[in-house]
């Protein structure tokens, strides 16, 4: 538990005292959780939790056990119709996720030759676009940006948004979609 409590803080980028210092609790008392020294109680576990921002069950969960994660090899990601998705953009999933708080899509979207704009997606989560071939104009709501390859939006994707333009075909990008699990 210590060592999960450590690496959440330096993830963190904040320093023992400065954790401490948040919580309420003593710095050498932190120092000696982080070391295994000593076995804090259920209130120091939940102040501690709150300093770092993560549920109190994070630091009963076994990390080193779990088996939860995807490899995708290459070429490999599962075709999916996406509810709502536009006739000739086709999205493969790269990747799941089946437990956790937070539901993660990543999707290689390409837009086929016959493939029409569309400025028009509302869904909630937060979404993330990297641009990996092809040059568009992307709407954000009343924002219109021209984006190209190596170029990245971060966005919350409850504001319309879409491709407004295809500028230079073929055009494909990463879509990541992030929303909590309800």
């Amino acid at each position: 538990m210590g060592r999960q409590i450590k690496a959440l803080r330096m993830a963190a980028g904040i320093s023992g005292n400065e954790l401490a210092h948040s919580c309420g609790v003593s710095g050498s008392l932190l120092s000696r959780v982080e070391r295994g020294l000593v076995s804090p109680s259920v209130e120091t576990l939940n102040r501690i939790a709150v300093g770092l921002n993560v549920p109190l069950s994070r630091f009963f969960c076994d990390q080193a056990r779990r088996t939860d994660w995807s490899f995708v090899p290459a070429g490999r990601g599962v075709m999916v119709n996406r509810m709502g998705a536009l006739k000739d953009y086709r999205y493969e999933l790269l990747g799941h996720l089946l437990s956790g708080n937070l539901f993660v899509e990543p999707y290689l979207v390409t837009l086929l030759p016959q493939a029409e704009p569309y400025s028009s997606f509302q869904h909630p989560g937060i979404k993330f676009l990297y641009v990996i071939s092809g040059r568009a104009q992307y709407r954000y709501g009343g924002k219109v940006v021209n984006v190209g390859e190596g170029d990245s939006l971060l966005f919350e994707s409850s504001v319309l948004h879409g491709v407004e333009a295809i500028v230079e075909a073929p055009l494909s990008y990463l879509s990541v979609i992030f929303t909590l699990r309800g």
